[in-house]
């Protein structure tokens, strides 16, 4: 893809995502308290791949309104989060202010975010990600070379995400689109939906209402479906060492699919009868060496 076409599809994308934030964070109440209490947004699944993260430094990538990234730095670590949304670094700042925990937000592309910290010599411990987030990912291997150049030796990169098969079907979950997407990518004209006000008090632990109704974004937005041997091919070519990996029958708070059925822990699963397929997936990978 050239260079300009790919810096107009990141600024859609950021776009949109300004948009859409908006209406996520008007379902959620009273975050700043949720968080100041002591409550966390962060899921078994992601907890349990994370480990200890006690003094460690973690970069959060594509971080979205920084409620996951605050959880990690009531964990211990030292927090850092990336994200493109002009709105959701503008959210994240203000609740951290409002909740009393400490992390660094800054709002970037993560392309360009990669290139200042390499130049800056910034290092992490762990670099995550976590649900929806390789979708936006525009170029794989680029993208596993700066989680690579910003990992010390021994760090790892942890990452829960949904799975590429679960993203071949669309909300009616009827198979329609394509799992080995190669790169390309693919427009949605109505652009990030109110996915929080879809899944309800699933994705909003703190409390959910209403907010706001009927929602409609006008800005178009991109992604890209990357087949799981393409992930890990970039991060073995970045030079890391894939240690664990794990595929999970539900979602977490996420509903997808129209016929969804929210079980206990906030997971979405598919209804009794429909084809068991994996839903999401977790991986863990270490830059080999030591500090």
């Amino acid at each position: 893809m050239r260079e300009e076409t790919t810096s107009r599809i990141h600024d859609a994308n950021r776009q949109s995502w300004n948009a859409a934030t908006l209406a996520h964070n008007s379902h959620k109440v009273d975050q700043a308290g949720f968080l100041r209490r002591g409550n966390s947004t962060l899921f078994p699944e992601e907890i349990e791949l994370l480990g200890d993260i006690t003094g460690q430094r973690v970069v959060h990538l594509m971080c979205n309104s920084g409620q996951d990234t605050l959880s990690l730095a009531q964990l211990g670590a030292t927090v850092t989060g990336v994200d493109i949304s002009d709105e959701a670094i503008r959210f994240a700042k203000e609740l951290a202010r409002d909740s009393g925990i400490s992390a660094t937000f800054y709002r970037a592309d993560v392309y360009d975010w990669f290139d200042v910290a390499q130049k800056d010599g910034e290092q992490f411990e762990i670099v995550f990600s976590s649900y929806g987030s390789i979708c936006w990912v525009s170029d794989v291997q680029r993208w596993a070379a700066g989680i690579s150049a910003v990992l010390v030796p021994g760090g790892r990169f942890v990452a829960i995400d949904f799975h590429p098969v679960a993203l071949m079907f669309d909300e009616h979950f009827e198979h329609k689109y394509p799992y080995f997407g190669e790169g390309r990518p693919l427009k949605w004209d109505e652009g990030v939906s109110d996915y929080v006000g879809r899944a309800g008090p699933a994705l909003a632990p703190s409390g959910f209402q209403e907010g706001v109704r009927d929602f409609e974004n006008p800005h178009p937005v991109y992604e890209f479906q990357w087949h799981l041997s393409a992930i890990f091919a970039a991060l073995a070519g970045s030079g890391l060492r894939v240690e664990r990996f794990h595929e999970y029958p539900f979602f977490n708070a996420a509903k997808l699919y129209d016929n969804m059925v929210e079980r206990e822990g906030r997971r979405m699963s598919l209804p009794e009868g429909a084809p068991n397929i994996p839903l999401m997936f977790g991986v863990v990978a270490a830059k080999p060496g030591r500090v």
